[in-house]
């Protein structure tokens, strides 16, 4: 990654603002990437501290794709997204034969490595075909508790979340192995029905892993009043602290409307904003894939290329998180609330120091001007460059 270290003292004026609290102007001084000066004033500021972002399920930027591309493009991929403030970041894979995902995740681990990511999200391949969304339904496969175990030791420890659907076969086993190697249970791309998914949720919970919906909404049936499926289910546990539900607030995947309900429903500690980035995030409209399916971005929306023209499904997202901040703060929500909703995935993949400003510790924020417009990113005592 493309990092400085912070050899130096610097001092910036800047509104502070936390997940749930606007702290007002204040004055931070940082020395050798310390937070040495941490000081209350009086008066405004032009530009505006918060902590780094958090996306904890993203498949590319800048024209790669963290399941295909090789370990350069990957890294720059990664590095899209920690300069638009993402400074915890899970490179998210598709189902894939065991014979490329395997591959892939040994890849991604080198990225680990090299610090260009802090972990792998799995989406699939244990979901349900009908409810593929932009996954190939060829490479679906029923819950294979060895399969996974495979995955895990591919990935060198560093497979930090898997998708699969509640429905899928061997499931507590999934949830055992799951809770057994720190790996988050997010449930997802399913056509479960509310009782089972409660049930599947209860039994993580009871196993000790952390649970998340994938990309709440999409991707599963709509919440209807007579047949409330996953939707109704993940929402109840979200309100009861037992889940946090991913949501894309990009205007695409979800109406901000959507967005707003889940956020008063749940509360926003209990979502967590989430790109589903694919190659085209950060370049123009275009031809792309994911994984190894073609897709078509136009007007920044990317679907799948299908052989008549029609509209094809909706593949990934071209946002990134912090754009997603600036659409919820544009529609009326104070910035405190959104970075809620932009820092849970620190906690998720227990880097929670990330989603403060404190005094003595490691420079981990991100400065804007007012416009919620980047113009520096530090990371563990390090300038994002």
């Amino acid at each position: 990654m493309n990092l400085r270290w912070l050899l130096m003292t610097e001092s910036f004026l800047a509104t502070v603002v936390l997940p749930g609290a606007n702290l007002g102007t204040h004055s931070i001084t940082i020395s050798d990437g310390v937070i040495v000066g941490l000081e209350p004033i009086e008066g405004s500021a032009d530009l505006i501290a918060f902590p780094g972002l958090a996306d904890i399920h993203t498949h590319g930027a800048a024209g790669e794709s963290f399941p295909s591309s090789d370990l350069p493009g990957c890294l720059a991929a990664a590095r899209h997204h920690r300069s638009n403030g993402s400074t915890t970041l899970l490179a998210s894979t598709v189902s894939l034969p065991a014979e490329r995902l395997l591959p892939q995740l040994r890849l991604l681990a080198d990225a680990v490595d090299l610090e260009a990511i802090d972990g792998i999200h799995a989406e699939g391949p244990f979901i349900n075909s009908c409810r593929c969304g932009a996954q190939d339904p060829a490479a679906i496969i029923p819950g294979d508790p060895d399969l996974l175990q495979r995955m895990i030791e591919a990935a060198r420890g560093n497979l930090r979340s898997i998708t699969f659907a509640p429905e899928t076969a061997h499931v507590h086993e999934l949830i055992d192995i799951c809770a057994d190697n720190n790996v988050i249970v997010s449930l997802g791309h399913t056509d479960a029905a509310a009782a089972e998914t409660a049930a599947t949720i209860a039994y993580a919970v009871k196993r000790g892993a952390s649970v998340t919906a994938t990309h709440l909404f999409n991707a599963m049936p709509p919440l209807h009043h007579r047949s409330p499926g996953a939707v109704a289910a993940l929402l109840e546990a979200a309100a009861a602290g037992e889940a946090t539900v991913e949501l894309i607030a990009d205007g695409v995947h979800l109406d901000d409307a959507t967005v707003a309900m889940v956020l008063s429903l749940v509360g926003a500690e209990h979502v967590t904003f989430v790109s589903d980035a694919m190659a085209a995030a950060g370049k123009a409209d275009g031809q792309y894939t994911l994984g190894a399916l073609d897709v078509t971005v136009a007007d920044g929306v990317a679907r799948l290329t299908t052989s008549d023209g029609s509209e094809g499904a909706i593949a990934g997202g071209t946002s990134r998180v912090i754009d997603q901040l600036r659409r919820q703060a544009r529609a009326g929500h104070p910035l405190a609330e959104i970075l809620q909703a932009c820092t849970s995935g620190h906690r998720l993949v227990g880097r929670p120091h990330r989603a403060t400003i404190e005094l003595n510790s490691p420079a981990n924020f991100i400065l804007c001007d007012s416009n919620l417009q980047i113009t520096r990113v530090f990371r563990e005592a390090k300038e994002v460059g």
